[in-house]
């Protein structure tokens, strides 16, 4: 049964947070360009090969981020998986928008993206691109108004459910409103890799669509946990490592329905799903390339979160948040700053840049890119000005904001430099505030809070001018807290 849900709740309206501002127009010339965006799940800053990572190979991501332009200042839409992805999607920070946490729905899939919502799918399909999603979607169950054939997507393969992305060897996958049965997977069998069969449907999506503009998302379920791999995968990484097993759930009732598998090899396996998704990217590339499209695409790479803590995952071992503090599910900046990597030979120049950006700006950016319609109501601000090497014409947030309501509630908020985080909102009606200088302090070791009140005080309205009360997830906090 699903749980019962009154979306009536939701008959709130949207606003524009002080932070954004309306779009500007970027020419470019040409057919509309076509649109990749890449999101790797729980892929921490330094786990890459040209962020620092040591023990992991990326030659692909690594030529991707040379020859494009890299985002040293980029930020997820939140700290877990569904309340990121809704950001990103709607142009809304979490303070606005309809999706804050990860809200089971029994017996598969999430809290659903509501009606009201324009999304970033529905916006391109209007102006139009065919869109296409293949991976983890999390934003509606089944037949639910989230559903990603009822948001704009003309294509979807993988899983509906982050819950059942959980599990690599999946018993069923989701092609549009066709439940796909994997026999090679029943009962313990572990006869067809699940990111193997939507990889080969990504593919087969520029192949059928190679003739008219298309928007391809593609968020990976890779590396999020379980640690598993093929093992002519697993194969090349084995016994370099000192190992601790991870005892997972290998029979009952959540076996491949959520519960992470064993893992004899947690550290082999991380590095080999890692070099999976690389290889990955780099053959999406290698499709553009070969039917002629690559000089017209944008080419994005990101992560929706920092690195994960689960399922024997050792990110302290990869050091996958590099020099910043915190992991999955905080709002320091290990939870939320992420590598972005934008690339489109011709169009943007190689380099680095250090323009403070968040997942909802991706809907202006692309929305000035492409023509498409940018909803009012938006948080976002494009950065299609940097991408474009007009960076005097680029406009600045006043400021970036955050807030999660797991673990008894948290805000973040960026201004300039300055960093202001506080926890426990929801036993603690004014909780203390962090503050940080990120210039200085970029792994936030030294809490400024006492040395600057004045400054305190600015974040602390800030945060409170942000934060528009959700009831769906005001309940669902407190449940979970419960």
């Amino acid at each position: 049964m699903h749980r019962t849900i009154s979306c009536g709740l939701f008959g709130l309206a949207f606003y524009a947070c002080s932070s954004g501002t309306t779009n500007q127009t970027v020419q470019t010339e040409g057919p509309k360009p076509n649109i990749v965006y890449i999101l790797a799940d729980d892929l921490g800053y330094g786990d890459l090969g040209f962020t620092g990572q040591e023990y992991i190979n990326t030659p692909n991501l690594d030529k991707l981020a040379e020859t494009g332009m890299f985002f040293t200042d980029h930020y997820s839409g939140s700290t877990v998986c569904a309340p990121s992805r809704s950001t990103l999607v709607s142009g809304l920070h979490t303070g606005h928008a309809p999706v804050r946490g990860n809200y089971e729905i029994q017996p598969e899939g999430q809290y659903p993206l509501p009606d009201s919502v324009f999304t970033l799918f529905e916006s391109l399909k209007a102006a139009g691109y065919t869109t296409g999603a293949f991976g983890k979607w999390g934003l509606g169950y089944p037949g639910s108004e989230g559903d990603p054939n009822n948001q704009g997507v003309d294509v979807f393969y993988g899983y509906n459910c982050q819950r059942m992305g959980h599990n690599y060897y999946p018993y069923h996958l989701w092609h549009n409103q066709d439940s796909v049965v994997l026999e090679e997977n029943a009962g313990t069998n572990l006869g067809v890799y699940g990111p193997d069969l939507i990889h080969e449907q990504t593919l087969k999506f520029i192949e059928d669509y190679q003739d008219q503009p298309f928007f391809l998302y593609v968020p990976s379920i890779i590396p999020h946990a379980e640690l598993i791999a093929p093992e002519e995968e697993m194969a090349k990484h084995l016994g370099r490592f000192e190992e601790t097993p991870y005892k997972g759930v290998d029979e009952g009732p959540t076996y491949k329905i959520g519960g992470y598998m064993s893992q004899e090899n947690p550290r082999a396996a991380f590095v080999a799903m890692v070099e999976l998704l690389d290889r990955q990217v780099g053959e999406i590339l290698d499709k553009l390339e070969n039917l002629g499209l690559r000089e017209n695409t944008l080419v994005v790479f990101t992560s929706d979160n920092g690195p994960h803590l689960e399922g024997g995952a050792d990110p302290e071992f990869f050091d996958s948040n590099g020099p910043y503090r915190g992991h999955k599910r905080d709002l320091y900046e290990g939870g939320i700053r992420v590598p972005m990597i934008a690339n489109w030979p011709g169009k943007i120049a190689p380099g680095k840049s250090d323009h403070p950006s968040a997942f909802w700006d991706m809907f202006a950016t692309i929305g000035d890119l492409t023509g498409a319609e940018i909803p009012a109501t938006t948080d976002g601000i494009s950065f299609a000005p940097t991408l474009l090497g007009q960076s005097e014409e680029q406009a600045q947030h006043a400021y970036l904001y955050w807030e999660f309501i797991e673990q008894g509630g948290k805000q973040a908020v960026r201004q300039g430099d300055w960093k202001a985080i506080r926890v426990r909102l929801n036993t603690d009606p004014n909780p203390p505030i962090e503050l940080y200088n990120l210039a200085e302090d970029p792994g936030e070791q030294t809490d400024l809070a006492d040395r600057y009140p004045e400054r305190v005080a600015e974040l602390k309205a800030l945060m409170e001018r942000s934060h528009r009360p959700n009831p769906v997830f005001k309940l669902y906090a407190q449940e979970i807290e419960n």
